[in-house]
């Protein structure tokens, strides 16, 4: 189903408040065979740790097709904004934003169409699925940051703080927005562990990455800036995510 209607119906309502979005999209890299590119094909990489942010080709695995991929994106007008290799091997993330209103959505669904055409050139497939690895290997999300006026403007903590204790209120609605399958998906992902908060309960903090709502630690100290869901699931509909964030913090429905 095309959300995008009501999103941008609810974007209209909230454009005064000028509501700013930013997604880091997280994805895997696989090899036809549908098994993550770069592991041996008949066991597993090493432990997770070295990956992140890594270098060298015995830590990062398809390169290649994320640099193609920015460029990709740049050429097309996509607001794209940086990149880097995930947690687990084979696992990258891209961040879309900052954007306003509508038009996250509507850049985040091209970024990901274009990825998947520029990694048909390298032989290479994609998947969006939030734990494509079960076990101790880290799932990925599409962590969202939001901001309105008022939270980038001076002492704009209040409206941040004000922000969490609604979304606090209604985590139930928000789980069920941020996957295609209302949390089914995500429940494989949001299990307490792996930098992520459990999917039954709501939690918020700064600079925890263990929380359902991240405070960054720069905008703690300045008293201003923008807050992270990291709730939402790497296969999620960006107009349902934008739609009911700012259904919630802005528009009391």
């Amino acid at each position: 189903t095309n959300h995008r209607k009501s999103c941008n119906l609810v974007m209209d309502k909230a454009k005064d408040q000028k509501p700013w979005f930013a997604i880091g999209q997280e994805y895997t890299l696989l090899d036809t065979d549908k098994h993550p590119y770069g592991w041996p094909k008949k066991g597993f990489p090493g432990p997770q740790g070295p990956y992140f942010c890594g270098v060298g080709a015995d830590k990062v695995y398809g390169r290649d097709v994320v640099e193609a991929h920015y460029r990709a994106c740049m050429y097309a007008g996509v607001n794209t904004s940086g990149t880097n290799a995930e947690v687990m091997p084979a696992q990258w993330k891209f961040q879309v934003g900052p954007c306003e209103g509508i038009e996250m959505g509507d850049d985040l669904w091209m970024a990901r169409f274009l990825l998947h055409r520029v990694a048909e050139d390298f032989g290479l497939l994609v998947t969006m699925d939030p734990k494509p690895m079960q076990g101790e290997w880290k799932g990925a999300g599409a962590h969202t940051n939001f901001s309105t006026r008022k939270m980038r403007e001076d002492n704009g903590i209040i409206e941040i703080e004000r922000a969490i204790d609604k979304l606090s209120r209604h985590h139930i609605r928000h789980i069920k927005a941020y996957d295609p399958h209302e949390g089914k998906d995500n429940e494989r992902r949001l299990t307490g562990g792996n930098e992520t908060s459990s999917i039954h309960d709501f939690s918020a903090g700064v600079a925890n990455r263990a929380c359902s709502i991240r405070i960054p630690r720069e905008c703690a100290e300045d008293r201003k800036g923008y807050l992270e869901d990291r709730r939402p699931s790497s296969n999620c509909d960006p107009y349902q995510v934008t739609e009911v964030l700012v259904k919630t913090c802005c528009l009391d429905e």
